[in-house]
């Protein structure tokens, strides 16, 4: 029997005399959400009785918030998709993507997302829950990927992004030799006038800020560290190829794929502060073969 995602709490001196509603905004449940238990099967209670939000705290108050239960997108069917999960607890999931699986299903490639294969993976086990991704990667770049188990556990991590808490760091490999050691990429980023896919830099775009580190030089490449202080969509490809270092295998952006397959960018680490255990997490994923073999290949300069 699927299990609804419930909160508890005990109202401090400092709530007593407090409003249940502003009690539940301090807690960071949206307003959104309370609409959701009030029509769509939720429950709030106050010391096990259920309780409108107009009602009055007292110290000691045992409060519990059960939210709805979620139902699955209907545009996205569950497959039976093997996942690299790397970690999970009941709140989060932290998921090594490879190189070639969409995040959510698009019109080219309905088939084999990571969406569809969370809904599989959330049938499988009997947990009630609709796709919420955290932190979205491209289809060809690989790596970490930020997974919310609930509507509210998404909300807690936006607002965390919003406020630069969720880091994440890439590694790439860009064409040619990259000649400062470690710098800062800040120019503007639109969608492109004459494409629904393709950005490019453009002053009226939004603002968009990388930082890069050289790790290595090759003979024909450079290995480099990057890190997002924006998240734009095509950040780090767009970045690169303004100046003059596309990524490899990134046909869209001037790469070429004699090399690689695909744009060889993939994200090695993921940081964020659990909002639920009160704690910083840090998780790393190894290179995929398809990077590490030019690497091995290559001629260090």
């Amino acid at each position: 029997m699927a299990k609804h995602f419930t909160l508890e709490f005990t109202a401090e001196t400092a709530d007593n005399g407090k409003v249940l509603r502003e009690f539940l905004k301090e807690k960071e449940i949206s307003k959104t959400a309370l609409t959701d238990i009030k029509f769509k099967g939720g429950f709030i209670g106050v010391n096990g009785q259920e309780m409108n939000v107009r009602y009055i705290l007292k110290s000691g108050d045992r409060v519990k918030v059960m939210f709805p239960l979620e139902v699955p997108s209907e545009g996205v069917k569950g497959e039976s998709i093997p996942l690299d999960v790397i970690f999970e607890d009941e709140y989060l999931l932290v998921i090594n993507k490879p190189p070639g699986m969409n995040t959510i299903p698009s019109r080219e490639h309905p088939h084999g997302s990571l969406a569809s294969g969370l809904i599989g993976y959330y049938g499988e086990r009997g947990i009630s829950a609709t796709t919420h991704i955290v932190t979205r990667l491209d289809r060809d770049t690989s790596g970490l990927v930020l997974i919310a188990k609930h509507s509210h556990v998404h909300h807690l991590f936006s607002k965390q992004q919003q406020a630069g808490g969720v880091k994440r760091t890439y590694e790439a490999i860009a064409e040619g030799s990259v000649q400062e050691n470690q710098g800062k990429i800040e120019q503007p980023i639109a969608r492109k006038s004459d494409s629904i896919i393709e950005r490019e830099v453009h002053p009226e775009g939004q603002y968009a800020v990388t930082l890069f580190e050289v790790i290595e030089r090759y003979a024909n490449f450079t290995h480099i560290k990057l890190r997002l202080l924006t998240g734009r969509t095509h950040q780090i490809r767009v970045h690169m190829s303004h100046i003059g270092h596309p990524l490899l295998g990134d046909t869209l952006y001037g790469g070429n794929r004699e090399e690689i397959a695909r744009q060889a960018l993939h994200c090695r680490e993921l940081k964020f502060y659990h909002p639920f255990l009160h704690k910083e997490y840090k998780f790393t994923s190894d290179l995929p073969e398809d990077m590490s073999e030019l690497f091995a290949k290559g001629k260090p300069i």
